[in-house]
């Protein structure tokens, strides 16, 4: 990862309230080339071994907020946290590799939500593309980038959660179910902060000289 990205998620973790718990929605791939069909995943990650029983996925549309699909999830988390929930084609087949459990789903492209439920209300939401005025935004904080066809959207560490996805999410070009595209845990926090002490010398040096 970038020193930028990583000195802005440091900053963020020194001023942001305590991270939401596990599980939470590590990994979404929403617009294949061509057809989606078989193709989508939701990627989730939590404590290695815990169950997901009483769990739901909803896919939020943004015009309306309509809930276009609601599935429920079982099962549980492998071993190394992760748990990847895969699209079926019209045969029951899935062209997802490491998918856990298959269901028939296919969530909208932007802009729109993806949000992880329990009998008790939300656990983590990812709300992409840009949401215009009276659109409905069901994620978190600011929402994360609508990425190309073929892309997916993941978080940055698949174990932290700042509250905000437009900051915890990036574009991936190559999908990655089954498998965090980044460090699982983050890195060690003296990494990060050595970068966030670094952006901010550089945004202080950038002030002093704008002023001048």
């Amino acid at each position: 990862m970038k020193c930028v990205q990583g000195a802005a998620l440091a900053l963020a973790l020194l001023g942001a309230a305590p991270a939401t718990a596990l599980p939470v929605i590590s990994e979404v791939f929403y617009d294949a080339v061509g057809s989606d069909d078989g193709r989508s995943f939701v990627e989730l990650y939590g404590a290695p071994g815990s169950a997901l029983d009483g769990l739901t996925l909803e896919g939020i549309n943004g015009t309306g907020g309509v809930v276009t699909h609601s599935l429920p999830l079982s099962g549980v988390f492998d071993p190394d946290g992760l748990f990847v929930l895969a699209d079926v084609d019209g045969s029951g087949i899935t062209l997802v590799a490491d998918a856990d459990l298959l269901a028939n789903f296919d969530f909208q492209n932007g802009p729109d939500s993806v949000v992880l439920r329990d009998e008790n209300g939300v656990l983590d939401a990812v709300g992409y593309g840009v949401f215009a005025p009276g659109d409905m935004f069901a994620g978190e904080g600011a929402a994360a980038e609508d990425g190309a066809a073929g892309t997916s959207l993941a978080r940055w560490f698949a174990n932290v959660d700042t509250g905000d996805n437009a900051l915890d999410f990036g574009v991936l070009a190559a999908p990655t179910p089954g498998a965090a595209p980044l460090q699982v845990p983050e890195p060690a926090t003296g990494s990060l902060f050595a970068c966030a002490l670094a952006m901010i010398g550089i945004m202080a040096w950038g002030r002093r000289r704008g002023s001048r």
